[in-house]
Order: structure tokens, then C-alpha cells, then sequence
């Protein structure tokens, strides 16, 4: 027999994060939105929680916690609001680069000093978001758009190495269609690398693991959307009955909760097989690719499901649907993971046993 419900930690985490996103964030969507940014308050309390420290290592006073944790985590903040999330986590995925490359010293002189910073943000920048120069010692370049209106570390990440840089960041700011509570800005960067690693399979690791972060958050705001199309369906009476009952729009309620299971799937399992120590490029590449395309569905679907109202502020569809394309944007989006999962299945000659998610 199987047991699929969570351990006591992890679903008191779920429970806890769950209730801060409900009573904390979601009310406030339209205001964060607006301010680019969350209050302060909502900070403090974000902070109480533990949550902001959730994957940091033991040694550093953190949870310690793994993908599992993560993904779990970031899926109820991205049901209540992804662009809060993202303003809420001050060291965000950029955590596995350096951490990966670095270890708990680089952490811990690079990434600690600003959870002691109010609004502080580390962002990672891949090179599929931006290519920087890395040569001489210093970064240099422009990212075209990063969900952040400050940078106080800037990590790149290419093939090979990881870069972390601190002074002679630039952000200019954008208006931003998704993530306005994350704010959005150019980062024009001209900076003296404080650190550089050259280490492949960190860099490999860091951008597994960010993509599920990534991939969470947008799992979360599927699962809001579907959820809340399903609601609008089911009140909207026409021909006597609600329109969730006539069989067209039964069928495609069916289908988006569907694709949003499926996309949980795959996440969990490659966050599992990262918990686990096991190779999980490739499944976190397609975990990512399978949730950017499940939002292709879901989102403009849940529009056509509300008619006119899909566009208006009134209802949460069109913010929805804004996040997901904004999320699924980053790292390279959907041709880069899934060039890279195919990459990862296809680098040897030898038969490939896929895993259940991939079949």
C-alpha cells in the first residue's frame, strides 16, 4: 500500500506557508503590485516564519531543508502571489550557484550579510538570460530584464563557471508586464568579480535546482488559475445550468487541472531526485519545459473560460496568466530547458532508461 501523504514537518511547512499566503499576500495582490514590492510588515512576518531561511545550510542557522521542501514551499507562495515570492526570498535561486560552486564559506561571505539588508535581492542571470564578459577580472554587460529593481549581488552563471559581483551594478526601471511585485528592471553591469569559480557540474546543479524554484512558483500559479476558472464556471449560470456543466467547458476544466497535476509530477520527482543526490539535470530541465507549457494552456484558457472578465482587474485571470508567461521566461525559458533536457537524455550512445515522469 502507498502512503502519499507528507511527513509531519514537511506538511506543517505546507500548512504554514499556505495560511501566510492566504492571510498575507493574496489580499494584497493589486497593492504589491503597484508598489513593486511587498510591505514591510509582510517582510517581518515572512522573516518569523523561517521560511526565508529554508535551504540554508545548519551550520548557517538555516532549516536545511531540501528540493522536496522548496518546491512544496513555493508552490502556495506562487498560488497567492509569485512576484511577492520572489520580493520576499532576498537570496533567491542565485543560493545554489554559490553554493554549489562555493560551498558554506562563499555563502556565508557572499549571501548572509544580506538577509541583515531590508530589500536586499541577490539575482542570478544565466547565459541564456544575458551574455557578460567575464574576462580581466571583471563582469560586464547588460541583462535586458531581471524581476528585481535592485541587485545587491549579481551571480552569472555560464557553461563553466560562476561570477559574483557586488559594486558597479546599474538597475534601470521597467514598467514589467508580470512579477510587479518582484519589480523589474536592466541591469547594466561594469563590476570587479569578487569571486569566480570554474566548476561544470556546480553550474549544471545550481541551474537544475533553480529551475525547479522557478518551476514551483509557476505550478502554483497554474494551480490558482485552473482552480479559479473552475469557480467562475461553476457560478456563471447560462441555459439554466452553470457553464461548468455543459460538456465543452467540463471537458477543458478536466484538461487544465490535468495539465497542472502533471507539471506537479515531474517538478516533485526531479526535486526528489535532487534530495536524493541522484542526476536530475535533465529532469529538471523538463520539469520546467512541461510547466511553461501547461501555462500556454492553462492560462489563456482560463481567460476564455471568464470571457470579457479574463482581462479585468476585478478577477485574478489575467494577472495569472501575466506571471506564468513572465516565469516561464526566465533561464532561457522553454527552448532552453528543453534543449537541455534532450541534451542531458541524448549525451551518451547508450539506451536511456527514463524515469516515470519522462514516459
Amino acid at each position: 500500500m502507498f502512503d502519499w501523504s507528507l511527513p509531519d514537518e514537511l506538511a506543517l511547512i505546507v500548512e504554514t506557508t499556505r495560511e501566510f499566503g492566504r492571510a498575507h499576500l493574496a489580499p494584497h495582490i493589486r497593492e504589491a503590485e503597484s508598489a513593486r514590492g511587498v510591505a514591510p510588515e509582510v517582510s517581518a512576518r515572512f522573516t518569523e516564519t523561517g521560511l526565508a531561511t529554508l535551504e540554508l545550510p545548519a551550520l548557517l542557522d538555516g532549516a536545511q531543508l531540501g528540493a522536496v521542501a522548496r518546491a512544496l514551499v513555493n508552490e502556495e507562495l506562487g498560488a497567492a502571489d509569485p512576484g511577492a515570492a520572489l520580493a520576499l526570498d532576498p537570496l533567491g535561486p542565485a543560493f545554489y550557484a554559490v553554493l554549489e560552486a562555493g560551498g558554506e564559506d562563499a555563502v556565508r561571505e557572499h549571501l548572509l550579510p544580506l538577509l541583515a539588508k531590508p530589500g536586499a535581492r541577490a539575482v542570478l542571470v544565466s547565459a541564456h538570460d544575458a551574455l557578460l564578459d567575464t574576462h580581466g577580472g571583471r563582469l560586464r554587460g547588460a541583462v535586458p530584464w531581471v524581476p528585481a529593481d535592485r541587485a545587491d549581488l549579481l551571480v552569472y552563471v555560464s557553461d563553466d563557471e560562476v561570477v559574483i559581483a557586488r559594486e558597479g551594478i546599474t538597475a534601470k526601471p521597467l514598467r514589467g508586464a508580470g512579477l510587479r511585485a518582484a519589480g523589474a528592471s536592466e541591469l547594466t553591469v561594469d563590476a570587479k568579480a569578487v569571486a569566480r569559480f570554474l566548476d561544470g557540474e556546480a553550474v549544471g546543479e545550481a541551474l537544475a535546482r533553480a529551475r525547479i524554484y522557478y518551476a514551483s512558483l509557476l505550478v502554483g500559479v497554474l494551480r490558482q488559475a485552473a482552480e479559479a476558472s473552475r469557480l467562475y464556471a461553476m457560478s456563471r449560470v447560462a441555459f439554466g445550468k452553470p457553464i461548468a456543466h455543459h460538456q465543452a467547458l467540463a471537458f477543458l476544466i478536466a484538461d487544465m487541472r490535468t495539465a497542472v497535476d502533471g507539471a506537479r509530477v515531474l517538478v516533485h520527482e526531479a526535486a526528489w531526485q535532487l534530495d536524493e543526490g541522484g542526476p536530475a539535470e535533465s529532469l529538471a530541465a523538463a520539469a520546467f519545459a512541461e510547466a511553461i507549457e501547461a501555462s500556454t494552456f492553462v492560462g489563456p484558457n482560463g481567460i476564455q473560460i471568464l470571457g470579457g472578465h479574463g482581462f479585468m482587474q476585478d478577477y485574478p485571470l489575467e494577472k495569472h496568466m501575466r506571471e506564468a508567461r513572465a516565469l516561464g521566461l526566465l533561464l532561457g525559458g522553454f527552448d532552453a530547458a528543453r534543449e537541455e533536457a534532450g541534451a542531458h537524455l541524448c549525451a551518451t550512445g547508450a539506451p536511456v532508461t527514463l524515469s516515470v515522469g519522462e514516459r
